[in-house]
């Protein structure tokens, strides 16, 4: 009995530890991503996006590498700062991981002497394991409720 009970511990110690382990890996391909958004480096963010990633937004849908960082991230990067991220939910397996939760950025003033905004709203990132190990971002879906004036 005793024996079983040291097996049982040990079995649930691993599973722990690997669960630790696997959030982490999700935890910093996002923070890695945030972080290349915030500091406005639109090579790095290409570079993280998967051949044939998609990324959803209401109504709006882009395909492919080249749209979804001409038209998601080159368009977009300029005109917001500080972009952060509350996770909720989170998993991984050994092909694909994902985070999802609320997001909050400043959204930046379209002239001078303009006020500048706060955005709002529900993320998910799904990155998947290439067969060279790395991981890309394969879908984005950013659900955005109207932007907040800041006075």
């Amino acid at each position: 009995m005793r024996s079983l009970i040291v097996l049982f511990f040990a079995v649930f110690l691993f599973t722990s530890c690997q669960k630790t382990e696997d959030v982490k890996v999700v935890q910093d391909l996002n923070k890695a991503f945030i972080d290349a958004w915030n500091d406005k480096d639109e090579n790095k963010l290409e570079e993280m996006l998967a051949e044939d990633v998609d990324f959803v937004q209401g109504e709006i849908h882009y395909s492919g590498k080249s749209e979804v960082a001409k038209k998601w991230v080159e368009e977009t990067i300029e005109t917001i700062d500080d972009l952060r991220l509350d996770v909720v939910s989170s998993g991984i397996d050994n092909k694909m991981a994902y985070e999802a939760g609320t997001f909050t950025v400043d959204v930046l003033p379209d002239a001078p002497g303009q006020p500048g905004g706060e955005g709002e709203g529900n993320f998910m990132l799904l990155w998947k394991k290439g067969e060279d190990g790395t991981w890309k971002l394969s879908y984005a879906q950013l659900e955005d409720l109207p932007v907040q004036v800041k006075m």
